[in-house]
């Protein structure tokens, strides 16, 4: 009976070090949930076919969506590929946090991205953001800032863009 007690505690604490935390593999989780509600069901029971259709999604992929399928091999330009490791699991309709753990122990780094966390134009404090964010704004939208060299144009050229790409 002891022996028993001791096995379960130790099993648990197995799964509890092996399972994912929470916010971990935010990328892997929702690239795979999205990828997968766009299968057909006969597509969904083939990992050949699902490798290839993973290859066309991710061709329009962007940021860490894109680096996602990069480290997956789904991209023409991957160095290497582990696309079956998420394709027969997939097929047998195991879910995504269960195959991002499986990615995990092949390559730590999916599990690494992370979404960037939206800045809320409204109610920031331009003037409290590091000039690293300030150009991601402009970038995300499209625009440049020709000749900005200080914070305060950063700021400046933000304001005068604001309307254009944000609801006031």
């Amino acid at each position: 009976m002891e022996f028993q007690l001791i096995f379960t505690v130790l099993f648990a604490s197995i799964v509890a070090v092996n399972s994912l935390k929470q916010g971990e593999c935010e990328v892997c989780i929702k690239v795979l949930d999205k990828f997968a509600a766009s299968l057909s069901d006969d597509v969904k029971k083939d990992p050949k076919l699902i490798e290839s259709k993973f290859r066309d999604y991710c061709k329009n992929t962007r940021n860490k969506e894109n680096r996602f399928c990069y480290y997956l091999g789904g991209l023409e330009e991957s160095a290497t590929g582990i696309l079956g490791e998420m394709s027969k699991p997939l097929s047998w309709s195991m879910p995504s946090d269960k195959i991002c753990e499986k990615l995990k122990k092949k390559d730590a780094q999916i599990c690494e991205l992370r979404y960037d966390v939206e800045i809320d134009l409204k109610t920031v404090d331009l003037k409290k953001l590091k000039v690293r964010d300030l150009k991601k704004i402009i970038n995300d939208w499209g625009e440049d800032c020709q000749g900005c060299i200080e914070k305060s144009e950063f700021i400046q050229r933000i304001e005068e863009l604001k309307h254009k790409h944000t609801e006031l």
